[in-house]
């Protein structure tokens, strides 16, 4: 059994919808845009053995997440998640270009 569970937001859930439609839609791939969030998917399941080993984020763009936010990349998209008991929770994936200090 792994030792973290993976919950995923709605807000996450929506973030993964919307990239698939870009991709799908905006920039025509179907292909590409099943490939891509397959991969996405399997980041975010590689957590339930690795969730605590990255670093606590102190940024001030995401004490929004809570004291203990952390991230995880893939390509170019951000997995923000924090860790708490035996439960991760993916708050967003968002674009890595996006994140600030402000």
């Amino acid at each position: 059994m792994s030792p973290y569970q993976i919950l995923i937001t709605e807000e996450a859930k929506h973030d993964i919808l919307n990239l698939a439609d870009v991709i799908k839609y905006q920039y025509k791939s179907p292909l590409t845009a099943f490939s891509y969030v397959q991969g996405l998917i399997d980041e975010i399941n590689k957590l339930e053995v690795s969730a605590e080993t990255y670093v606590i984020q102190t940024r001030k763009s995401f004490l929004i997440y809570g004291f203990n936010a952390r991230r995880v990349n893939f390509k170019k998209m951000t997995i923000i998640y924090t860790v708490s008991e035996y439960t991760v929770h993916i708050h967003r994936i968002i674009p890595s270009s996006t994140i600030s200090d402000i």
